[in-house]
């Protein structure tokens, strides 16, 4: 799907998270990811969402998860089933959607998305508890590959776009 794309940030080992955090708070990547999502929808877990500091302004929310309960409001969207959100994203096809995490939400769309900025830190961190899902890079084109350095952490900013299959 053209309108929907994966954004995270990543480790030497894939490693996204820990106890429901980010591992690396990279000011300048953190700038880049509001930059993309700005007006558009993120489409997360509840897990995710719960971890988010404070409500997103200039975006809308999508949540996969079977909480009922969860508050929603005019920038908050709940959804049972992956099929429900892609039958959303396929109707709002004048619309940008973010899957921005957890680990499971990354592995469940990334078989629907056509790109993903990935920012690859070149650091690890071994008490990680989640990671992005493993991928075949031979399927992805690498285009606008951009180096940075912030506070001793070097990092690459790659996005992938999908190969044409036969």
């Amino acid at each position: 799907m053209k309108n929907l794309k994966i954004i995270a940030a990543v480790g030497k080992n894939m490693e996204l998270g820990y106890r429901n955090d980010l591992i690396w708070k990279i000011k300048e990547d953190l700038q880049f990811f509001k930059k993309q999502t700005m007006g558009n929808y993120i489409i997360m877990g509840k897990n995710t969402y719960e971890s988010l500091p404070k409500q997103l302004a200039g975006r809308k929310y999508i949540v996969l998860t079977s909480d009922e309960h969860l508050h929603k409001n005019d920038k908050l969207l709940t959804f049972r089933t992956i099929r429900d959100v892609l039958e959303f994203v396929k109707k709002n096809k004048d619309s940008q959607f973010f899957v921005i995490g957890g680990g499971q939400i990354y592995k469940s769309f990334l078989p629907y998305v056509n790109a993903m900025y990935l920012t690859e830190i070149n650091d690890t961190f071994k008490n990680a508890d989640t990671f992005f899902p493993a991928f075949d890079k031979n399927q992805w084109i690498k285009q606008n590959i951009q180096v940075f350095e912030e506070n001793k952490i070097t990092y690459k900013r790659i996005l992938y776009l999908r190969k044409k299959t036969k």
